[in-house]
């Protein structure tokens, strides 16, 4: 009468019995007859790269994706699933430059972009038929073979349909965001594509001096010869200083060098730690807040962009404060680290772009403050960088940029 039960179980044997009982009986097929004519709930398939193998985060994911349609299918909607293929994007470009050795943009347009494009299209099916299993294992119900493929020429077209579509009911806009970027092939990364793998570098550490302005004035210390000393990991993004921040709420202290008699500005709670690392005797002379140090104007290391473009409004000792190179107040600086002074560059980072974002917010009147970006999508300084760096790699330019810091004693 019933069916004998093993003394050993074997769930991988129970797994496929349920999915032949599910194919004879047409069950996913039967699950959407039954909803005919009932309210549609529409599921988008984030689709998969197939040139790789599927691993248990895949899993993980595609059963997520199983489980919303299943329920609106048990709520009575009508929830059809159609598969997709992702068939484009960096992770199927780095795969095929393995193959072939190569690396850079440049490379790539040697070889050809159109027998690179089939090389691609190859390298996407590589392992279609694993991740068709891995997808039937899991009992996920979706329609694979009439999956769409993003290098379609009727996907593609839909895509172009769709902005358009935004464009014409004024839903799109241009902007600029920071974004991580790959110079070699001249393109943004998403932060998936940065987490499959980067490799470490070292970064050289160096103190810096921002000589105040001449016609700033710092209350009880007018002619004394006072810097702002920060803290930086990246010399390489010193060309395009724009600002400095500081934290409202920080006590801040003028010091001075018993060696050199320069003052310098920093942390109240890092003047022990600095004179330390920096083998300096420093004798606190008076403490500010930081707001008091706010819209204080000051000289930056590198000065070559402005100086070769006059803007209105400039100084006269060339600088235009205006639009660079003052002091503003930020949040995120903290005195875990540096000196409680921190660079901004707003080219080359988010926080810092944020700053720049604010102050052209609240700027009223004269010049806007602009964008300073040196470094071309190549990873090269530009023409708007100091002569002895342009058209070099920037990593490559650390040490000779904190050997020039040095030899100008800043």
């Amino acid at each position: 009468m019933f069916k004998p039960v093993p003394s050993q179980v074997k769930f991988p044997d129970l797994e496929q019995e349920v999915l032949e009982f599910w194919k004879r009986r047409r069950i996913y097929e039967q699950s959407l007859e039954r909803r005919a004519g009932a309210p549609k709930f529409v599921f988008y398939e984030g689709p998969p790269t197939a040139n790789g193998m599927p691993h248990p985060g895949h899993c993980l994911t595609r059963a997520i994706k199983d489980l919303f349609p299943r329920y609106r299918t048990m709520r009575g909607y009508l929830c059809e699933r159609k598969g997709g293929w992702d068939t484009h994007g960096l992770p199927v470009e780095v795969e095929v430059c393995k193959e072939l050795g190569i690396h850079a943009k440049e490379e790539i347009e040697a070889f050809g972009v159109e027998p690179f494009i089939h090389k691609c299209q190859e390298s996407v099916w590589r392992y279609m038929k694993q991740w068709e299993r891995m997808t039937e294992r899991l009992g996920f119900w979706i329609h694979l073979d009439e999956a769409y493929v993003t290098y379609h020429q009727s996907y593609v077209e839909s895509v172009w349909w769709s902005l358009k579509n935004l464009f014409d009911r004024g839903l799109l806009y241009q902007g600029h965001k920071i974004v991580w970027w790959w110079a070699q092939g001249g393109t943004a990364l998403s932060s998936g594509e940065v987490g499959q793998g980067y490799r470490e570098v070292a970064d050289p550490s160096v103190y810096v001096r921002f000589p105040l302005a001449a016609r700033t004035s710092l209350k009880g210390f007018e002619q004394r010869n006072v810097s702002f000393l920060v803290w930086t990991t990246t010399p390489w993004t010193l060309p395009a200083n724009q600002f400095l921040a500081v934290n409202g709420e920080v006590e801040y202290a003028l010091a001075e060098d018993a060696q050199t008699g320069r003052c310098l500005l920093m942390a109240s709670s890092l003047v022990k730690e600095i004179s330390i690392k920096a083998a300096k005797s420093l004798r606190v002379l008076q403490t500010y807040s930081g707001k008091e140090l706010e819209k204080l104007e000051y000289f930056p290391p590198f000065e070559y962009y402005f100086r070769q473009n006059p803007l209105p409004g400039r100084l006269s000792d060339g600088t235009d404060l205006k639009t660079a190179w003052r002091v503003v107040e930020a949040s995120f600086v903290t005195t875990d680290a540096g000196t409680g002074i921190v660079h901004v560059a707003p080219a080359f980072g988010e926080e810092d772009f944020n700053v720049l974002l604010r102050e052209r917010d609240q700027f009223v009147g004269g010049a806007v403050p602009i964008l300073l970006c040196p470094v071309a999508p190549d990873g090269r300084f530009t023409t708007e960088a100091p002569p002895q760096l342009q058209g070099r790699w920037v990593k490559d330019c650390d040490r000779d940029i904190v050997r020039d810091l040095r030899q100008r004693e800043l």
